[in-house]
């Protein structure tokens, strides 16, 4: 049994269907079920009772799964110590990242850091910054949006104000209806939104709600005159010489969701970790500040 495959075992537990579990890994349904069954052989039991709707863990599958994250858990405690005696930065860097910030900023940012750091090799999961909170224990840095992460340690990074585009005027002397295209985020930057638009529902009042998964649908669908869309600053702040815009304000503050880097006490006596991190806020911090 390979590392690899005790992974596995615990992302089909976590997300529980075989089809799902293919989408997030990036390898085809057929090839995890061949090495769902390679590995139910070698144990001699099955891991998992098939439903119509998920995975379910046999009692034996239970003590493989258990067998499974101990495995891995020692496995990096080893991956650890030798990163830590080496004189070299090198080891696993496991990142967890909001989607948006792995989209705009982190390409350039791993670049220069792997330019600097090649020995260094890193594991990288992009989501809803909700999903990587639930696991963060999961990763050495994990980079969200909205709420810092409780019981762990957390940088702020830079402030995004929010503003509402169109490719309609936005009036000043009566109400706007035009249906809202939102794109799936965490809850947070939907409670900002709603919040935002219900004190303002004398001015601005959506008809109807289209939702996308990724921001930049989002932007095209406005783009096309098909509704208005709430944009971060990071990702809008090119189109504000093109489209109507309102910036969201309350009380006259801007609305704006945080960006944090957050990780467990400790962790940065790792060099890879510490070295990443300091990257990380010199890359973001000073041109958002």
């Amino acid at each position: 049994m390979k590392i690899d495959d005790y992974k596995l075992l615990l992302k089909l537990q976590e997300i529980g269907t075989i089809r799902g579990t293919a989408k997030t890994v990036l390898i085809s349904q057929p090839a995890v079920t061949q090495r769902l069954k390679y590995m139910e052989e070698y144990f001699g039991h099955n891991v998992f009772i098939r439903t119509p709707k998920k995975l379910i863990p046999t009692p034996e599958g239970e003590i493989i799964l258990q067998h499974a994250m101990e495995v891995i858990q020692r496995e990096n405690a080893l991956q650890n110590q030798l990163a830590i005696s080496s004189n070299d930065v090198q080891g696993t860097l496991s990142i967890a990242c909001s989607s948006l910030i792995s989209q705009r900023y982190l390409p350039a940012l791993l670049g220069r850091f792997t330019a600097k750091f090649p020995k260094v090799a890193i594991d990288l999961v992009t989501g809803i910054s909700e999903d990587i909170k639930r696991n963060h224990k999961d990763y050495h840095v994990c980079i969200i949006r909205g709420e810092k992460l409780k019981e762990t340690t957390c940088l702020p990074l830079f402030d995004d104000p929010l503003y509402i585009f169109d490719t309609e005027a936005f009036p000043a002397d009566s109400i706007k209806e035009r249906p809202l295209i939102a794109f799936s985020s965490d809850d947070s930057m939907h409670e900002l939104v709603d919040h935002w638009l219900y004190v303002h529902q004398d001015k601005i009042k959506p008809i109807k709600t289209m939702t996308v998964d990724q921001i930049e649908t989002c932007k095209q669908l406005m783009k096309q005159g098909l509704g208005m869309a709430v944009l971060p600053e990071s990702v809008s702040d090119f189109m504000k010489e093109d489209y109507p815009y309102l910036p969201l304000l309350l009380n006259g503050e801007p609305v704006s969701r945080k960006t944090w880097v957050c990780f467990q006490e400790g962790i940065r006596s790792l060099p890879q970790v510490n070295h990443f991190i300091e990257e990380l806020t010199s890359f973001l911090t000073p041109s958002k500040s």
